[in-house]
């Protein structure tokens, strides 16, 4: 497959790329510095350039068989990120005829808000990236795209276990981890094998 990745040089991000590439898959992400991303491969293709240059954006999406996007708030950075980003990259979509459209959102974003007390706590003490994450979903779903929203709980540094759970239904505790490798592994298995169209899976250990 050749897929089309944006938030590239994050946690969850380097992760996805070296588990495409390792999957045999072509690679092409967008990069505010070609070396922001420290990995060598014939089949990575790096594109410089900002969520609000249309020409990039439509340069990383073009003949792509899946978008994904794994943009986040970063520290000290925009706090509507995501929700501008997929904005353009909806665009950039249209524009090129792409349609398979996988967006890393979160656990406690749009209708799963209600789900517990503690999600309504966490939103409380994350309210700007939780409205982020709003923002980008309401703009997911009211596209054209082939979507699929990936929702995780809190997010860990640890390995792969491949023993997660997914579901629409799913609702995770207090306790509810997922590892951003085992996150990677999710959303890579999803654009290849085109499972939860239209639909917005939790997954969670």
């Amino acid at each position: 497959m050749k897929l089309a990745i944006f938030g590239a040089s994050g946690a969850t991000g380097r992760l996805l790329v070296q588990q495409a590439l390792a999957a045999g898959h072509d690679v092409t992400v967008l990069l505010r510095s070609a070396g922001s991303l420290s990995l060598d491969s014939v089949r990575l293709q790096r594109i410089v350039g900002q969520l609000d240059q249309p020409d990039a954006i439509a340069a990383v999406v073009q003949g792509a068989d899946a978008v994904i996007s794994v943009l986040g708030i970063r520290k000290g950075g925009a706090q509507t990120v995501c929700t501008d980003g997929i904005r353009s990259i909806l665009q950039a979509m249209q524009h090129t005829g792409t349609q398979r459209l996988i967006a890393l959102s979160a656990y406690g974003a749009s209708e799963t808000q209600h789900d517990s007390w503690f999600i309504r706590l966490v939103r409380k003490i994350i309210r700007e990236k939780m409205r982020d994450k709003d923002g980008m979903e309401n703009l997911v779903r009211a596209s054209t795209t082939d979507w699929t929203l990936v929702r995780p709980p809190a997010l860990t540094n640890g390995a792969a276990m491949d023993d997660y759970r997914a579901s629409t239904s799913l609702k995770p505790g207090v306790a509810g981890r997922l590892s951003r490798a085992d996150l990677a592994g999710f959303m890579l298995s999803v654009a290849e094998s085109g499972d939860y169209l239209h639909q917005a899976p939790v997954v969670s250990l």
